[in-house]
């Protein structure tokens, strides 16, 4: 297996991780409002429960786009000029967000803390939307021309945003807002103890079913734009761990349903890079302007020092964060949460759930 390939691989890894895991911060992000519904103590029981991890879990997206630009800065400066919107929504939907979880623990004022809830949950949709619009996009191809004709690490995007709101990308973000969504209520089950637990459970068991009917129509979807592969394999695992994940709500296992709506979300991207590959930007214009891993790919010198840095580091960084994920693995409840913007474990949270 050749460098570029490989890259093109860590960067389908670090995009997993990042969709997995700020997943369902995303997900608590968008139900804080409905779960903890007026009471105090619930919104603070919901936040609390990613208050430790939540910046780190943003890590991978800076990893993700790092590689991105080191590994294939064509790729990296078509996807991000062309989709210049949309990505900028999502910068301003994360900082929204986590100036949210910053500030809102600030002051007692009710009012202060019910916008910042509002930005919150506004925060965490928007990108959450966008990045499943953005995702499909970038596997159904865009519009492209060259700026410098003969070499395709000049693709230029063309798109207009009348191209990039198309029927499938719009799924796409339907798609990733609900798995989302069920993600972090089954995280918040798992997570919390109290009035918050039994809601996420019960809005959990009954979004089961339509979030496994839109993933498997945007799977199909997917699937039926190249010729049949192995990613095929990869749906029909998707979809099991979604059914998989219901069947573990009703049995009351909710480590084993977050297992499952992991495994899920982890397959969706999986499908995803699987139906890209080789290519990196099909375009919609002509075949000869695609962006692919060989003409994309950055020189074999700047790939095997980059291969060099991560095999030092990357385990560094996931050693820490798989550190604070055992250090905050208890259930939280109710007022004994610290705010969701300090790191204050306290002393009364109870065993962790099985």
């Amino acid at each position: 297996m050749d460098l570029p390939t490989i890259w093109f691989l860590a960067v389908a890894v670090l995009w997993t991780g990042y969709l997995v895991l700020e997943g369902f911060d995303f997900g608590v992000g968008m139900l804080v409002r409905v779960l903890g519904r007026d009471d105090e103590e619930d919104r603070e029981a919901a936040l609390g429960a990613i208050g430790p991890v939540w910046d780190g879990n943003e890590v991978w997206l800076i990893a993700a786009v790092g590689a991105m630009f080191a590994a294939f800065p064509a790729w990296y400066a078509a996807m991000l000029s062309g989709l210049y919107l949309p990505v900028l929504l999502v910068l301003l939907g994360l900082i929204v967000r986590g100036v949210g979880l910053e500030y809102r623990h600030k002051r007692s004022d009710a009012r202060w803390k019910a916008r910042w809830d509002l930005m919150i949950g506004l925060g965490s949709l928007v990108p959450a939307f966008v990045w499943g619009m953005v995702l499909a996009n970038l596997v159904r191809g865009l519009p492209t021309v060259l700026s410098a004709p003969g070499s395709g690490q000049n693709t230029v995007v063309t798109a207009s945003l009348g191209d990039l709101l198309n029927g499938y990308a719009l799924l796409g973000g339907v798609v990733t807002t609900a798995l989302f969504l069920l993600h972090g209520a089954v995280f918040l089950a798992l997570k919390t103890d109290g009035p918050v637990r039994y809601r996420a459970r019960r809005f959990a068991l009954r979004a089961v079913v339509p979030v496994l009917l839109v993933t498997v129509a945007f799977l199909a979807a997917t699937l039926a734009l190249r010729e049949p592969s192995w990613t095929t394999t990869v749906a029909w695992v998707s979809g099991a761990a979604l059914a998989a994940a219901g069947v573990a709500l009703l049995a009351g296992r909710e480590g084993w349903a977050f297992t499952a709506t992991a495994l899920a979300i982890g397959g969706l991207s999986v499908v995803l890079f699987g139906q890209l590959h080789p290519t990196l930007l099909p375009s919609t214009t002509d075949p000869a302007h695609t962006l692919t891993v060989a003409n994309a790919a950055s020189a074999p010198y700047t790939l095997g020092v980059m291969s060099w840095i991560a095999a030092v580091f990357l385990p560094l960084v996931l050693g820490y964060q798989s550190w604070s994920y055992w250090v905050f693995r208890r259930r939280l409840g109710g007022a004994r949460v610290a705010p969701a913007g300090t790191s204050d474990t306290g002393d009364t949270a109870v065993p962790a759930p099985r």
